[in-house]
């Protein structure tokens, strides 16, 4: 398959068909180059709060709230993007505020037919907690595609081990992962995560991030990250583990990091590779094995 992950770059759109010009372009740019599956960041949605006056926007409770009534044209517009180009495609994430009144971090996966479903970010970083007054959501989702099985676990998620674990046991064989973070030992604490949890299964994890400076928004106001794809380091393999990641940690505009991957050849790893960590995994847990020698 051919993934193309988006290293995107947060720039001021104050109007709303100037937006929809950009995004349209940027999902056009990577179709055309044969992108099968596009990624784009956590809260890339949050680029339309630029259309906001300057007191909205630049007041985070405020700008959360007007954004709420122009996720659904926004979301419109990522499905026939979709549909259009005929690809599958996870536009980022956005704060939604659901019927219970709470806000949520939300991703969305579209496909060539449509809407396929969407990924409620599980733990919440402390910014989201103690100063957005975002919650977690619950459930993990499996999404059937034309290439596999795959997850989404949005930033922070990937960072813990057993979120990644109940996708594999469900047959996942790439996980996605969204990310926004506004510095750069967060984009590292992101690709540690990554890394470890493509180790720790035998899958394949991508990562888009947000990256560069918004002075006008107090939730986008900088940004690191580079996009990446990690798989296991073993047979046939790069000995990294890395397959591909963008070259600078921040750029000025919005780039594509295209990569061809085999998931069949991650697969194989499970049944023979070099270690097989995927079966080994509940060694761990074994009580009469795992335990602390007394002195």
């Amino acid at each position: 398959m051919h993934l193309a992950l988006c290293q995107y770059a947060i720039e001021l759109f104050e109007d709303s068909y100037d937006y929809q010009a950009h995004l349209e372009s940027l999902i056009e740019q990577a179709a055309r180059r044969g992108a099968q599956l596009l990624v784009m960041p956590e809260y890339a949605s949050l680029v339309m709060t630029g259309q906001m006056p300057p007191e909205v926007r630049g007041d985070l409770h405020a700008s959360i709230e007007a954004l709420q009534p122009m996720l659904p044209a926004w979301l419109e517009q990522c499905e026939a993007l979709a549909k259009r180009f005929g690809i599958y495609l996870v536009p980022g994430s956005a704060p939604v505020r659901d019927d219970d009144g709470v806000y949520r971090n939300r991703a969305w996966l579209f496909g060539p037919d449509g809407l396929i479903g969407t990924q409620d970010k599980l733990i919440m970083t402390r910014f989201e907690r103690e100063h957005w007054g975002i919650e977690g959501g619950s459930g993990l989702q499996v999404f059937d595609t034309a290439f596999g099985k795959l997850g989404i676990l949005i930033c922070y998620d990937n960072e813990f081990p057993m979120a990644a674990r109940l996708l594999a046991e469900q047959g996942v064989d790439l996980i996605v992962s969204p990310s926004c973070t506004d510095t750069e030992s967060g984009y590292y604490r992101v690709r540690t995560g990554a890394r470890a949890r493509a180790l720790e299964n035998q899958i394949a994890v991508a990562v888009s991030p947000t990256v560069g400076e918004a002075a006008w928004s107090q939730a986008l106001d900088y940004n690191y990250g580079r996009a990446g794809l990690y798989v296991p380091a073993d047979i046939g393999m790069p000995a990294s583990g890395v397959v591909a990641q963008s070259e600078n940690i921040t750029i000025d505009r919005s780039s594509w990091l295209h990569v061809e991957l085999d998931l069949s050849a991650i697969a194989a790893l499970r049944e023979d590779g070099q270690v097989l960590l995927r079966r080994d995994w509940p060694e761990q847990f074994d009580p009469e094995r795992m335990y602390i020698i007394d002195k």
